[in-house]
């Protein structure tokens, strides 16, 4: 008797496709808190606190906005099963 042989993952082989330029934009959040020049200072002053505080506030946000925008530029358009129109109850028949 043979050993069946392993499947590759799916979820792999999927990963492996993704070469969006989009994915280029995840970079943004994470080199810009790295240049001092931005928050090498105390002045100026938001609600009272110092720059550097408010900035790292300012780079969450950054990098929210950063992964909002391309997890909506890469997701898939079409096979998922949320594609379905409305109404088209197929389940069991």
């Amino acid at each position: 008797m043979a050993a069946p042989e392993p499947e590759a993952p799916t979820a792999a082989r999927s990963r492996a496709k993704d070469h969006s330029p989009w994915n280029w934009l995840l970079f943004i959040p994470i080199v810009v808190p790295l240049i001092p020049v931005f928050f090498n200072a105390d002045s100026p002053r938001f609600l009272g606190f110092p720059r550097f505080y408010w900035l790292q506030l300012a780079y969450i946000l950054l990098g929210v906005a950063t992964t909002t925008l391309v997890y909506q530029m890469t997701k898939k358009r079409a096979g998922g099963p949320s594609d379905e129109p409305a109404g088209t109850d197929t389940g069991g028949r």
